[in-house]
Order: structure tokens, then C-alpha cells, then sequence
């Protein structure tokens, strides 16, 4: 099948269809064109989709992703955003290997198919020139044999008639010899012409054109088979990326898979335990007896009879069951001591955590200024040292600040961790625990307790009070009869008192000791006859009078 042989009479024909075979490549490369445009669209929408849900750092939202549904999701997140670069590689390899390729390739056909054509036309203007050559030969030996026939019979007319001259016969007969013989000229012109044009037609339809023809065969042949490689490169392309597809597929399973209910149960635990143990039975308190009771104004008990009298008769114990409330409304104290011990505890070592890294990251920069310091000092052209002198003393007052801060939070880390308590004096606790809330006594007050409303609050240790009657509550806080003094101290730091119960005390201040720490982490002190409270131990050096015995009383 040789469309040289087959189509030799279709040369516009397969001028129209070469025209729509190079169409329908362009066709397909358009289409191409569109998906890889999709590809990347969807890709880009799937990154932002997943940057919208992303995280947001050093927000509570980052917080809530250590819970394993909240990783899972997280995960789910991070592998749709791969998932999106495997849909930018079908878009780039696409228009690699189809686009840029199809584009080339149609560039090339539409030269050759130009070249192929041009030859076809030049060979058919050549058959159209032997052609026309063919007629005007052909006409001429006409025309040149019906004037030889006219001179012919004109002679014959002029040599019949016996009026003519024999002249005018020679003439005649001359003028007749001339015409036949331009015949003959003309007759042997036109054989050689039309042999020729024989000639140029056998090859032009046996040779030429089927040599063109083939060759526009071939190219759409070609085309053809280009476009089913690209197709088949369509479907390849795809096929390659499925793996990693199925890869992030079974990241986001095993993301699922991983999501452990009960150690999100734990993770709150963690979150929200106060550290504190439940309120124990509350006492029956029999009302017919007659209750006498001298409390001073100013007394701690006044604040504590006051809350109880809250609990009994309002009915609200919410706020209500624990000492020295006292609940911050503004912002929040830089110890986070409006938070329980337990969350407080993570707060302070998670800010001591980020101190430590603020100052390794200081000191590394303090080690890059001075070994630039270094190079310019053995090599004067690279810049002046003394010009980093100021940058170098700012960075190390930097890490001092940074240092200090750190220190003064480990303090507080130190003295929560040191006043929380173990879990059998937690349970031994637990029995005394309304006894406690409703005759409170100072000598053992804490500042490790949270009260039910979810304020922080510094409550008294129970571990010595579950026998103590309300009567010795108001007996001990007589203002007749003040407990006296059993040595001194000096504050370590400063001590801001802002809740119920606590002294503010100054770096460097020498007060009173009144009571000595019971193994709740407060120490009594007293400034004056009118100001007396509970500060942190660690916060204080105490020097106890070992002699003193209720004789040595502050006045």
C-alpha cells in the first residue's frame, strides 16, 4: 500500500489531511498544555489547604498538637503538602517530555511536510509546461498542415486554369512546396515534443510523484507514531508517581494508626492536674451548742471565719474551701504563682528552658564576635577591632541579663519542686481536709494549692491539722498574746506577698522568725507588732535563736 500508487491523482487531498494530522498534534499538545496548568493548580491549592491548617507557631494551637489526633492530623497535613509536589512533578515532566518535545517536533513536520509539498507543486508546474509545449507544437503542425493543404489545392486551382501564366503556376507551385514542407518540420516538432511530454509524464506519475507521496507517507506515518509515544508518555508520567502517591497514602494510615486515645487522656492529665488532693468529708458543726469566740479584726482567722461562714450558709464552696484566697485578675505574676504547683512547675522549667537557649544562642554569637575580633586583629586590612568592642560588651550584658533571669526562675523552680508533695503525704492528707479548710492555722500555710474556681492560691499544709479545734485558731491569733520570736532572718530575694497571708518582704531585709518552716516550703515572719505573714523559705536565711523558749517577744 503506497499512497504514491494509490492517491497519485489526490495531491490536495493529502495536502488537507497532512494540514489536519499536524492540527490534531497541536490539538494534543494544547491539551497537554491545559492538564499540566490543572496539575499545578491543584497542587497549589493543596499547599495552601494545607498551610491554612498548619500550626501556628509559639500559639496555644501549637501546644495542642501533642496530642496524637492533633499529630495525625499534623502528619496528614505534611503528607497532602507532598502529595501536591508529586502533582508539580506530573506538571514539569509533562511539559519536559510532551510539550517542549511536541512543540519541536511540529516546528520540524510543518518544515518538511512545506518541502515535500513544494516539490509536488514544481513537479506538477514542470508536466504543465510540457504540457502547454505539447499543445503549442501540436497546433502549430495543425495550423501548418491546413495551409499546406490550402497552398496544395490553390496550385492545383491555378494550374487547371489555362487564362493563368505559367508564372503565376510556378509560383503557386512553389508557395505549396513551402507550406508542406513547414508541415513536415511542424509534424516532426510536434512527434519529438510529444514523445518528450510521454516521457515527462511517465515519470512524473510513476516516479515523481509517488517518490513526494511516499514521502508524506512516511512523515505522517511518523507523526502517528510520535503521538501515540506521547500518549503512551501521558499514561507513564502518571504511572511514576503513584509509588510516592501510595507512600503518602501510608503515611497518612500509619498517621492514623499511631493515634493513642489513652496517652491524649495522659497528655490532659498533665495539661490541667493541680497537684492537689480532694477535700475530705466535711464535719458535722452542731449549732445548739453556744460557740464564744474572740477574734481580733485584724487576724488571719477574721478573712478565714468569714469564708467559712460563706460555705455554711450561702451553700457556694466553690472559692470557698480553700485559705488565703486570693485571685489575680491581672496580669499574670511573672512566678506564675496564680498557677497550681503542678502546672506552675512545667511553666517555669519550660521558661528556664528558653532562657538557656537565649543564652547559648547569645554566647555563640559573643564566640563569632570574637573570633572576627581575632581575624581582624591579625589582619588589620579586614577591618578595625576595636569597631566590635561595643557589639561584644552589649552581647555580653545580654548574657548577664539572661543568666540572672535564669537564676532567679530556678529559684523558683527549685522551691516548687521542693514543696511538692509525695504521694503518701497526699493520701495521709486526704482525711483531715475539711478540718483544715475551716480552722485553718497559719503556722503551716503553703502556696501550693489551687482553689475549685481554678485560681491560684497559697494554702497551709494539712499534715498537722487535723486535730487542731477552732477555739486554738482564735486562741493563737489573739493579738493580746503575739507569738514570739524565735530568731531572725535575712531575705534572700524579693518577695512580692499579693495573696492572703503573705508578707512582701525586700532583698536584704532583717525580720523576725515567729515560726519555723513546718515542710510546706513557708517560714512566719514578723516586720512589726501590726505586720506579720508567711514568705518562701528559699527566699530567706533563717537564723534560729536555739535558746529561745516563748521569752524573747517582739515589741
Amino acid at each position: 500500500m503506497s499512497w504514491g500508487i494509490e492517491l497519485w491523482d489526490q495531491f490536495d487531498n493529502l495536502e488537507k489531511h497532512t494540514q489536519w494530522g499536524i492540527d490534531i498534534l497541536e490539538k494534543y499538545i494544547k491539551f497537554v498544555k491545559e492538564r499540566t496548568e490543572i496539575e499545578l493548580s491543584y497542587a497549589k491549592q493543596l499547599r495552601n489547604l494545607s498551610k491554612k491548617y498548619q500550626p501556628k507557631k509559639n500559639s496555644k494551637e501549637e501546644e495542642e498538637y501533642r496530642y496524637t489526633a492533633c499529630k495525625a492530623f499534623l502528619s496528614t497535613l505534611n503528607e497532602m503538602n507532598d502529595y501536591a509536589g508529586q502533582h508539580e512533578v506530573i506538571s514539569e515532566n509533562m511539559t519536559s517530555q510532551i510539550i517542549v518535545e511536541l512543540a519541536r517536533y511540529v516546528q520540524e513536520l510543518k518544515q518538511e511536510r512545506k518541502s515535500h509539498f513544494h516539490d509536488g507543486r514544481k513537479a506538477q508546474q514542470h508536466i504543465e509546461t510540457c504540457w502547454k509545449q505539447l499543445e503549442s507544437s501540436k497546433r502549430r503542425f495543425e495550423r501548418d498542415c491546413k495551409e499546406a493543404d490550402r497552398a496544395q489545392q490553390y496550385f492545383e486551382k491555378m494550374d487547371a486554369d489555362i487564362n493563368v501564366t505559367k508564372a503565376d503556376v510556378e509560383k503557386a507551385r512553389q508557395q505549396a512546396q513551402t507550406r508542406h514542407q513547414m508541415a513536415e518540420e511542424s509534424k516532426a516538432d510536434y512527434s519529438s515534443v510529444l514523445q518528450k511530454f510521454n516521457h515527462e509524464q511517465h515519470e512524473y506519475y510513476h516516479t515523481h510523484i509517488p517518490s513526494i507521496f511516499q514521502k508524506i507517507q512516511e512523515m505522517e506515518e511518523r507523526r502517528i507514531v510520535r503521538i501515540g509515544e506521547s500518549v503512551k508518555t501521558y499514561a507513564e508520567l502518571d504511572r511514576q508517581v503513584i509509588p510516592i502517591i501510595g507512600k503518602c497514602l501510608d503515611g497518612i494510615v500509619k498517621a492514623a494508626e499511631s493515634i493513642d486515645p489513652k496517652n491524649d487522656s495522659q497528655l490532659v492529665v498533665e495539661a490541667y492536674k493541680s497537684g492537689f488532693e480532694p477535700p475530705g468529708d466535711i464535719e458535722f458543726e452542731d449549732y445548739t451548742q453556744p460557740m464564744k469566740r474572740t477574734v481580733s479584726d485584724n487576724s488571719l482567722s477574721n478573712s478565714r471565719g468569714e469564708g467559712k461562714s460563706e460555705l455554711k450558709f450561702g451553700g457556694k464552696s466553690k472559692g470557698k474551701l480553700w485559705p488565703f484566697i486570693k485571685k489575680n485578675k491581672g496580669a499574670t505574676p511573672e512566678d506564675f504563682s496564680n498557677l497550681p504547683p503542678e502546672q506552675r512547675r512545667k511553666k517555669l522549667q519550660q521558661k528556664v528552658d528558653e532562657l538557656n537557649k537565649e543564652i547559648q544562642k547569645e554566647m555563640d554569637q559573643r564566640d563569632a564576635i570574637t573570633k572576627m575580633k581575632d581575624v581582624y586583629l591579625k589582619n588589620p586590612q579586614m577591618g578595625d577591632p576595636s569597631s566590635l568592642d561595643h557589639k561584644l560588651a552589649e552581647v555580653s550584658q545580654n548574657i548577664e541579663k539572661l543568666r540572672l533571669e535564669a537564676q532567679k526562675f530556678e529559684a523558683w523552680l527549685a522551691e516548687v519542686e521542693g514543696r511538692l508533695p509525695a504521694r503518701s503525704d497526699q493520701a495521709r492528707r486526704q482525711s483531715g481536709m475539711y478540718e483544715t479548710q475551716n480552722a485553718p492555722s497559719v503556722n503551716n500555710c503553703a502556696q501550693d494549692r489551687e482553689s475549685p474556681d481554678g485560681s491560684y492560691t497559697e494554702e497551709q499544709s494539712q499534715e498537722s491539722e487535723v486535730k487542731v479545734l477552732a477555739t486554738d485558731f482564735d486562741d493563737e491569733f489573739d493579738d493580746e498574746e503575739p507569738l514570739p520570736a524565735i530568731g531572725t532572718c535575712k531575705a534572700l530575694y524579693t518577695f512580692e506577698g499579693q495573696n492572703e497571708g503573705t508578707i512582701s518582704v525586700v532583698e536584704g531585709e532583717t525580720l523576725y522568725v515567729i515560726e519555723e518552716d513546718k515542710g510546706d516550703g513557708w517560714t512566719r515572719i514578723r516586720r512589726n507588732e501590726d505586720e506579720e505573714g508567711y514568705v518562701p523559705t528559699s527566699y530567706v536565711e533563717v537564723y534560729l535563736d536555739k535558746n529561745a523558749k516563748g521569752a524573747k517577744t517582739y515589741i
